[in-house]
Protein backbone atom coordinates (compact mmCIF):
# COMPACT_ATOMS: atom_id res chain seq x y z
CA UNK A 1 0.00 0.00 0.00
CA UNK A 2 0.93 3.15 -0.98
CA UNK A 3 2.28 5.92 1.87
CA UNK A 4 -1.06 8.03 3.42
CA UNK A 5 -3.35 5.95 0.32
CA UNK A 6 -6.43 4.63 1.92
CA UNK A 7 -7.57 0.58 1.46
CA UNK A 8 -10.52 2.00 0.00
CA UNK A 9 -9.11 4.35 -2.54
CA UNK A 10 -9.16 3.39 -6.23
CA UNK A 11 -6.07 4.10 -7.64
CA UNK A 12 -5.14 4.58 -11.45
CA UNK A 13 -1.70 3.74 -13.55
CA UNK A 14 -0.91 5.76 -16.51
CA UNK A 15 2.47 3.56 -18.02
CA UNK A 16 4.84 4.78 -20.77
CA UNK A 17 8.01 4.29 -22.19
CA UNK A 18 9.26 6.54 -24.95
CA UNK A 19 12.71 5.98 -27.03
CA UNK A 20 14.51 9.27 -27.41
CA UNK A 21 17.80 9.28 -29.81
CA UNK A 22 19.76 11.96 -27.58
CA UNK A 23 22.67 10.75 -24.73
CA UNK A 24 21.89 10.11 -21.23
CA UNK A 25 23.31 13.47 -20.07
CA UNK A 26 21.17 15.80 -22.37
CA UNK A 27 18.15 13.51 -21.68
CA UNK A 28 18.63 14.11 -17.73
CA UNK A 29 19.30 17.58 -18.19
CA UNK A 30 16.23 18.53 -19.89
CA UNK A 31 13.79 16.57 -17.88
CA UNK A 32 15.26 16.91 -15.03
CA UNK A 33 15.14 20.48 -15.63
CA UNK A 34 11.69 22.06 -13.93
CA UNK A 35 12.01 25.07 -16.31
CA UNK A 36 11.04 22.65 -18.99
CA UNK A 37 8.03 21.59 -17.84
CA UNK A 38 5.99 24.49 -19.76
CA UNK A 39 7.72 22.98 -23.22
CA UNK A 40 5.93 19.56 -22.44
CA UNK A 41 2.30 20.57 -21.34
CA UNK A 42 -0.05 21.73 -23.76
CA UNK A 43 -0.43 25.25 -23.82
CA UNK A 44 -4.64 25.21 -23.08
CA UNK A 45 -3.89 23.74 -19.41
CA UNK A 46 -2.43 26.77 -18.34
CA UNK A 47 0.42 26.11 -16.89
CA UNK A 48 2.65 28.38 -14.69
CA UNK A 49 5.22 28.01 -12.41
CA UNK A 50 4.97 30.31 -9.51
CA UNK A 51 7.82 29.19 -7.44
CA UNK A 52 10.55 31.67 -7.64
CA UNK A 53 12.32 31.86 -10.87
CA UNK A 54 14.98 30.86 -11.91
CA UNK A 55 14.55 27.34 -10.54
CA UNK A 56 17.47 25.76 -9.32
CA UNK A 57 18.47 21.68 -10.71
CA UNK A 58 16.40 19.36 -9.52
CA UNK A 59 16.92 17.94 -6.30
CA UNK A 60 15.56 15.90 -3.34
CA UNK A 61 12.87 17.53 -0.98
CA UNK A 62 12.52 20.22 -3.65
CA UNK A 63 8.84 22.12 -3.58
CA UNK A 64 7.60 23.43 -7.17
CA UNK A 65 4.28 25.26 -7.04
CA UNK A 66 2.02 25.74 -10.19
CA UNK A 67 -0.96 27.15 -10.92
CA UNK A 68 -2.97 25.04 -14.02
CA UNK A 69 -6.23 25.15 -15.36
CA UNK A 70 -7.27 21.96 -16.62
CA UNK A 71 -10.89 22.55 -16.99
CA UNK A 72 -13.17 25.50 -18.23
CA UNK A 73 -9.86 27.73 -17.68
CA UNK A 74 -10.05 27.41 -13.42
CA UNK A 75 -6.88 28.10 -11.90
CA UNK A 76 -5.92 25.43 -9.88
CA UNK A 77 -2.89 25.49 -7.37
CA UNK A 78 -0.64 22.82 -7.03
CA UNK A 79 2.42 21.85 -5.07
CA UNK A 80 4.22 19.08 -5.73
CA UNK A 81 7.91 17.92 -4.07
CA UNK A 82 10.85 15.73 -5.70
CA UNK A 83 10.95 13.54 -3.10
CA UNK A 84 13.85 11.07 -5.09
CA UNK A 85 16.59 11.42 -7.19
CA UNK A 86 18.85 8.95 -8.46
CA UNK A 87 21.10 11.16 -11.16
CA UNK A 88 20.87 10.28 -14.39
CA UNK A 89 18.45 7.10 -13.75
CA UNK A 90 15.74 8.60 -12.34
CA UNK A 91 13.40 10.95 -9.74
CA UNK A 92 10.18 10.78 -8.67
CA UNK A 93 7.85 13.96 -7.87
CA UNK A 94 4.69 13.69 -5.67
CA UNK A 95 1.99 16.01 -5.04
CA UNK A 96 1.79 17.54 -1.98
CA UNK A 97 -1.83 19.81 -2.59
CA UNK A 98 -3.78 20.14 -5.72
CA UNK A 99 -6.23 18.54 -7.33
CA UNK A 100 -5.59 14.58 -6.89
CA UNK A 101 -5.78 12.36 -3.65
CA UNK A 102 -2.89 10.90 -4.49
CA UNK A 103 0.27 11.37 -7.73
CA UNK A 104 3.26 9.87 -7.73
CA UNK A 105 4.83 10.37 -10.61
CA UNK A 106 8.56 8.39 -11.41
CA UNK A 107 10.59 9.42 -14.20
CA UNK A 108 13.04 6.61 -15.42
CA UNK A 109 15.86 6.80 -17.83
CA UNK A 110 17.48 4.14 -19.42
CA UNK A 111 20.84 4.68 -21.10
CA UNK A 112 20.84 2.30 -24.14
CA UNK A 113 23.81 2.97 -26.19
CA UNK A 114 22.48 4.55 -28.90
CA UNK A 115 19.59 5.92 -27.14
CA UNK A 116 17.75 6.57 -23.86
CA UNK A 117 14.63 4.57 -23.19
CA UNK A 118 12.54 6.85 -21.10
CA UNK A 119 9.70 5.59 -18.27
CA UNK A 120 6.64 7.30 -16.91
CA UNK A 121 5.28 5.43 -14.74
CA UNK A 122 2.63 7.47 -12.57
CA UNK A 123 0.29 6.70 -9.88
CA UNK A 124 -2.84 8.49 -9.13
CA UNK A 125 -6.33 8.23 -6.95
CA UNK A 126 -8.73 11.02 -7.08
CA UNK A 127 -10.85 12.64 -4.00
CA UNK A 128 -14.36 12.40 -3.40
CA UNK A 129 -14.82 8.15 -3.90
CA UNK A 130 -17.52 7.65 -6.61
CA UNK A 131 -17.79 10.76 -7.33
CA UNK A 132 -14.61 10.88 -7.88
CA UNK A 133 -14.49 7.85 -10.14
CA UNK A 134 -17.58 8.55 -11.98
CA UNK A 135 -15.28 11.64 -13.05
CA UNK A 136 -11.92 9.70 -14.11
CA UNK A 137 -14.05 7.49 -16.38
CA UNK A 138 -16.00 10.56 -17.55
CA UNK A 139 -13.10 12.85 -17.58
CA UNK A 140 -9.67 12.82 -15.99
CA UNK A 141 -8.68 9.68 -17.60
CA UNK A 142 -9.38 11.18 -20.96
CA UNK A 143 -7.17 14.05 -19.79
CA UNK A 144 -4.22 12.62 -18.85
CA UNK A 145 -4.30 10.38 -21.60
CA UNK A 146 -4.14 13.59 -23.99
CA UNK A 147 -1.43 15.46 -21.68
CA UNK A 148 0.57 12.37 -21.80
CA UNK A 149 0.21 11.93 -25.77
CA UNK A 150 1.38 16.06 -26.22
CA UNK A 151 4.02 15.25 -23.86
CA UNK A 152 5.16 12.28 -26.46
CA UNK A 153 4.88 14.53 -29.45
CA UNK A 154 6.96 17.06 -28.17
CA UNK A 155 9.38 15.17 -26.91
CA UNK A 156 9.67 13.21 -30.71
CA UNK A 157 9.51 16.77 -31.90
CA UNK A 158 12.54 17.93 -30.13
CA UNK A 159 14.74 15.38 -29.98
CA UNK A 160 13.65 12.27 -32.81
CA UNK A 161 13.75 14.79 -36.11
CA UNK A 162 15.79 12.17 -37.72
CA UNK A 163 13.05 9.56 -37.00
CA UNK A 164 9.83 11.66 -37.95
CA UNK A 165 11.32 12.59 -41.48
CA UNK A 166 12.32 8.74 -41.65
CA UNK A 167 8.59 8.01 -40.99
CA UNK A 168 7.15 9.87 -43.41
CA UNK A 169 9.63 8.13 -45.91
CA UNK A 170 9.28 4.50 -44.78
CA UNK A 171 11.39 3.24 -46.99
CA UNK A 172 14.68 5.10 -45.75
CA UNK A 173 14.29 2.60 -42.75
CA UNK A 174 12.36 -0.14 -41.01
CA UNK A 175 13.31 0.45 -38.21
CA UNK A 176 11.51 4.20 -37.50
CA UNK A 177 9.63 4.69 -34.07
CA UNK A 178 5.63 5.99 -34.60
CA UNK A 179 5.33 9.33 -34.27
CA UNK A 180 2.34 9.34 -32.23
CA UNK A 181 1.93 8.09 -28.84
CA UNK A 182 1.63 4.30 -29.08
CA UNK A 183 -2.33 3.38 -28.27
CA UNK A 184 -1.45 0.98 -26.47
CA UNK A 185 -0.25 3.38 -23.48
CA UNK A 186 -1.31 1.16 -20.14
CA UNK A 187 -3.82 3.27 -17.98
CA UNK A 188 -5.21 0.49 -16.16
CA UNK A 189 -6.77 0.12 -12.43
CA UNK A 190 -5.06 -1.06 -9.71
CA UNK A 191 -6.54 -3.55 -6.86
Amino acid sequence: MLYGVSTFMKTYKLYREQKLNITLDEAWDFFSSPANLDLLTPTDMGFNIITKQPIPKMYENQIIEYKVSPVLNIPIYWKTKITEVIDKVSFTDQQMKGPYALWKHIHVFEDRGDHVMMTDDLTYALPLGFIGQIAHSVFVKNRLEEIFDYRYVKAEELFNQKELAIAKNPSASNDAPPTSPPSTSALANIS
